[in-house]
């Protein structure tokens, strides 16, 4: 499970710190790709399999399971982390999430999000009221 806010920030060749905590876990390997709200998504790759056989096995006939499945995948880029922890974030993801220096990587429960500081500041400040609104609906009866 991942949890937590880390602020590590992009060196010029494009490498982040994985966040210490994570590294062991994250050593063998892991995919990151496009999420949503413009930001990376980082699986470890049990988890990105588990990911692909659940949408392996959704109908091909669904536009919705095509459109998903091509970004997804062709997004994807399998990453080992150096021996320092760092991982390279392809530049076409870099562009995608905005991310040149500031960057901000969340624990999201079965994967880790990588977000341009200020765009995850904003979206933080846009959800509070959400979240609190939300609890009833996405948790009933547990909170």
């Amino acid at each position: 499970m991942f949890l937590g806010t880390h602020h590590p920030r992009l060196d010029d060749k494009g490498r982040l710190f994985l966040p210490a905590k994570y590294r062991e876990e994250l050593a063998e390997g892991l995919v990151i790709t496009k999420g949503q709200e413009r930001c990376l998504y980082v699986f470890p790759v049990e988890e990105f399999q588990r990911i692909t056989e659940a949408l392996r096995t959704a109908p091909v006939t669904a536009k919705a399971v095509r459109d998903y499945s091509r970004v997804f995948f062709a997004s994807a880029s399998d990453e080992t982390p150096d021996k320092q922890g760092r991982i390279t974030i392809p530049q076409s993801l870099r562009h995608y999430a905005g991310l040149e220096r500031d960057c901000v990587v969340i624990g999201a429960n079965t994967r880790l999000e990588i977000w341009d500081s200020q765009a995850w500041e904003t979206y933080l400040s846009e959800q509070e009221q959400a979240f609190a609104d939300l609890s009833e609906e996405v948790l009933p009866g547990i909170l």
